[in-house]
């Protein structure tokens, strides 16, 4: 049996994320991997691969980061998780106060799904309103109900939730301005990312809250991905703008799992328990959300992206490559069949074809081809231990690839691609 075929036999899906399964890849891709230093992954065979998917962005330092996986075996050695809380939750809770303009209270967790719901949960007991109105570009915010239900995949999900959630469009606020208009005095809160493939425009974010604040709903800013990278005080900090509620999660930890769900004392406070007579709110309550190890690794990620300069390298280096792809792809005479972009910090690439529609096909070719000349890219995540060696590994690779994708623009990608082509994580059908 292969990896796959073990993995498939005992997991559903074959991972444990689905953007980790094996319909999101090209068929060379390694089944499996055994680890990871710096920007390389390995698999079981010891092969190296310069890795662009940096564990689905929660690693934004390199993998296996030595200062940060000592501060979390130090906390290991401490016993991991107490009968109390411990001082190093205390710590990382007073260290994202401080660091985050709008946050006067946080409350830790394991993933972004909670942090999210979490923060869904408190709206909804602030406002005592129900409907939730969530940006329809940005690809995932949750795995439930509340979120999964706006997707294709409403299997095994209640009406009522999949009519819980409407959808409005980033830099537009009309569609947004059109939800209150239509549910005037239902809408709970209004989540989007601050950003994601593009700047927000003509003030957009400001004009989300003004809106919020306007028709009592809450403003949730969700910095899964945003959060220190686009500034260490978070996305809020780089575009001016405080959201009432806040979630983080990914780099929070160089790969450790924490994320958070931080905003408002107002909000937030109802989830405590020290005002006699108040109706309670059970927020989060999770065995594992204040595991030390990971909050050691928190605190240690800040200190030493604080002292390297890691999001002005980010920065840096993404604009380099952003730059770099798109000058090939001109010399290869295909820059209107691949196009690199996005904000610098978190670039993207896209694929079309000589009709100039978007190809998964030519999409999974590249990727192929990459994986050929041992760089995994499905998508494109930063970190600090890309540089100038990675620059230069990356265009040896991209001009290899390009001499094949060239060839399969004109003649076709099903010419050149063995296996199937990549699927998207949202399909009804698999």
């Amino acid at each position: 049996m292969t990896y796959q075929d073990r993995l498939l036999k005992v997991i559903p899906g074959g991972a444990h994320t689905y953007s980790r399964g094996f319909d999101q890849y090209p068929i060379n891709a390694p089944q499996i991997l055994k680890k990871g230093k710096g920007a390389y992954i390995y698999d079981e065979n010891e092969k190296e691969f310069l890795d662009y998917g940096m564990a689905l962005r929660a690693v934004n330092l390199g993998y296996a980061n030595e200062k940060v996986n000592q501060a979390a075996i130090k906390q290991i050695e401490y016993g991991n998780n107490l009968t109390k809380p411990s001082l190093i939750e205390l710590e990382a809770a007073e260290l994202l106060v401080s660091m985050i303009d709008s946050v006067d209270m946080v409350k830790f967790t394991k993933n972004g799904s909670t942090a999210t719901t979490a923060a869904i949960k408190l709206s909804r007991a602030y406002t005592n309103r129900t409907l939730i109105a969530r940006c329809a570009e940005q690809p995932f915010f949750s795995y439930d109900d509340w979120f999964i239900g706006s997707t294709p995949l409403t299997k095994g999900i209640p009406q009522k939730d999949i009519d819980s959630t409407k959808m409005f469009n980033y830099n537009n606020i009309e569609s947004l301005k059109k939800l209150f208009d239509e549910y005037p005095d239902q809408i709970a809160c209004v989540i989007l990312e601050p950003a994601s493939t593009e700047h927000p425009k003509d003030n957009f974010l400001h004009k989300v809250q003004e809106l919020c604040h306007k028709n009592g709903a809450v403003f949730i800013l969700d910095e899964m991905i945003t959060g220190f990278r686009w500034h260490l005080k978070g996305a809020q900090h780089y575009y001016d703008i405080r959201p009432d509620l806040c979630t983080f999660g990914k780099a929070m930890a160089n790969g450790f799992s924490v994320s958070a769900i931080a905003g408002k004392r107002e909000i937030m406070e109802l989830g405590s328990i020290e005002f006699e007579g108040m109706e309670r709110l059970f927020l989060l309550s999770t065995t594992h959300g204040a595991e030390m190890s990971g909050l050691g690794a928190f605190v240690e990620t800040m200190k030493f992206m604080e002292d390297n300069n890691v999001v002005e390298h980010i920065w840096e280096y993404g604009k380099k490559l952003i730059s770099m792809m798109n000058e090939l792809s001109k010399k290869y005479g295909i820059e209107k069949n691949f196009v690199a972009g996005g904000i610098e910090c978190s670039p993207y690439y896209l694929t079309f074809d000589k009709n100039g529609e978007n190809s998964l096909g030519l999409r999974t070719l590249f990727s192929q081809e990459m994986i050929k000349n041992g760089v995994l890219i499905p998508w494109i995540a930063l970190s600090y231990s890309h540089g100038e060696k990675e620059l230069e590994i990356t265009r040896r690779a991209l001009e290899k690839t390009f001499e094949i994708y060239k060839k399969a623009v004109e003649d076709g990608y099903e010419k050149y691609l063995v296996g199937n082509v990549i699927k998207p994580v949202f399909r009804k059908f698999n």
